[in-house]
């Protein structure tokens, strides 16, 4: 149990000061008048009570993310706690902080444009495209999931169910965020944290009564305890199944919907940061729960590789430790959940496309322009395989944690400030990025060269990248020593 409650603590202690630091080294200053004063249009920039966009936040950016991925991330052990723990602090909250306060300075812009303005116009026009990708298959993978469950559940037609709750994304897509977002979100995300406070109370309670003995870390378990380890390399798949919870791209997507509505500067650390630690708590809570459900990370690999899915093992360990309690709780986790997810992704892929065109947003007309060429594409691909969908987005989301990592340092820079708090994360994510794509299985979309060769490789594309960070940042000397070295040549 030490473990358990110190890494909870250790989360709570994040943001209580390393929240604070990150907050006063970003400036945050409420003498700024914020988007949602000064461009208020009843539509997407709504003044709304921080608490309430708390909730919402963390409700977009939690949905299945840190329950499935820290269920998954628990087979490699108890190596996976510490992932969490600091990756969440350090590395996650900072990343949604940056990305949140970024559009709040600049009226309430989406990820791209804030790409563009510290990264340049090559990596924006990329961005742009692959952040619209990836919205569109979040929202499709958070449609066809709780679609086949909802099957499942009641013997009806999967399509039925893929033209309800379609039809549900459009209405919350197109309607003003304070109406269905700003209502019902809050209370779907109170649900997921009163399941994950519930869960952790049962973890203590049972620990408590002897009924399970809470695996403690320990250094010989700081190693990779997957039963296929030749295919589930610890660096960097790990790094890569755990990204809700940890640190996850996605996010970036989600914090300019809430930067349009908050009140005040200051109200960033509870909403962007705050949001992130919670989050990285209901992840804690779960890796737990699945590793000493089952008695330990080898037990729970076992039933894993019996057929058993994350679905499977949320239902039952709520049904068997909260009984029908728990079975409420399941449906919410795992069907309402995803679909609040999944229709604010289409709500910021609308945004998002706005902002490339600048086209305002106001009128009906205008939102159902975008909005129906998009619904009409993630049906189609709804059609395909869940498991297809589904296998792009881990690394497509680490990818977008890169750059928004590196966005947030070339701010710093600008500024005259201290890189380094974003920079050294920029540079950890972009040697996970490359080495996933370069050792992770064919199947998994990598190149499945040498684990070994792989990590080396990796190793040097990230600090190669990392040392173009350097010279751009310090680009005048560099103009001068090279044309210095051109002269003397000429000579």
């Amino acid at each position: 149990m030490l473990t358990f409650l110190s890494a909870i603590t250790a989360l709570i202690l994040g943001y209580l000061f390393y929240g604070k630091f990150i907050e006063r080294f970003f400036g945050a200053d409420d003498n700024r008048q914020t988007p949602a004063i000064q461009l208020e249009d009843g539509v997407d920039y709504i003044p709304m009570p921080t608490w309430r966009i708390f909730t919402i936040q963390f409700l977009n950016i939690a949905g299945l993310g840190p329950i499935f991925g820290a269920i998954l991330g628990a087979m490699y052990g108890p190596i996976s706690y510490l992932w969490i723990v600091f990756g969440c602090i350090f590395m996650g909250a900072s990343h949604d902080y940056f990305s949140g306060m970024l559009s709040l300075r600049n009226n309430g812009a989406s990820l791209p444009e804030i790409v563009g303005k510290y990264l340049g116009s090559s990596i924006q026009n990329f961005i742009r495209l692959f952040t619209i990708v990836l919205l569109i298959f979040v929202g499709v993978a958070f449609v066809t999931g709780p679609a086949g469950l909802l099957t499942d559940l009641t013997g009806g037609g999967l399509n039925w169910w893929l033209y309800g709750i379609f039809a549900y994304y459009l209405l919350a897509t197109l309607l003003p965020i304070n109406k269905i977002i700003g209502k019902i979100y809050p209370l779907f995300g109170l649900a997921l944290l009163l399941m994950a406070f519930s869960i952790a109370g049962m973890l203590i309670y049972n620990e408590i009564t002897g009924s399970i003995a809470l695996n403690e870390i320990s250094f010989q378990d700081l190693r990779n305890l997957h039963t296929n380890p030749s295919q589930n390399i610890l660096y960097p798949m790990m790094f890569i199944v755990i990204s809700c919870g940890a640190i996850s791209g996605f996010h970036s997507t989600q914090s300019p919907m809430m930067a349009r509505c908050l009140k005040k500067e200051s109200y960033g650390r509870p909403v962007f940061y705050g949001a992130m630690v919670a989050e990285g708590i209901v992840a804690m809570i779960w890796a737990t729960a699945a590793m000493n459900f089952f008695g330990n990370a080898s037990e729970l690999n076992l039933n894993i590789a019996a057929g058993h899915n994350p679905a499977w093992i949320v239902n039952e360990i709520c049904t068997t430790w909260l009984g029908k309690l728990g079975a409420i709780f399941a449906i919410i986790g795992v069907i309402a959940c995803p679909i609040t997810t999944g229709d604010t992704a289409f709500r910021s892929a609308r945004l998002t496309i706005a902002d490339i065109f600048n086209y305002n947003q106001k009128s009906i007309q205008s939102r159902l322009l975008i909005s129906i060429p998009l619904f009409a594409i993630g049906f189609i691909l709804s059609q395909l395989e869940f498991a297809t969908i589904w296998k792009y987005l881990g690394l497509s989301n680490q990818i977008l944690s890169m750059v928004m990592l590196w966005t947030a340092a070339m701010y710093l820079a600008k500024e005259g400030k201290n890189h380094l708090p974003l920079s050294i994360p920029a540079l950890f994510m972009t040697g996970i990025c490359f080495t996933y794509l370069l050792v992770a299985p064919n199947k998994n979309g990598g190149l499945a060269i040498d684990s070994e060769l792989g990590i080396l490789v990796g190793a040097l594309i990230a600090l190669s990248v990392y040392l173009l960070f350097l010279l751009k940042i310090k680009d005048k000397p560099l103009k001068g020593i090279l044309s210095f070295v051109a002269d003397k040549s000429k000579k």
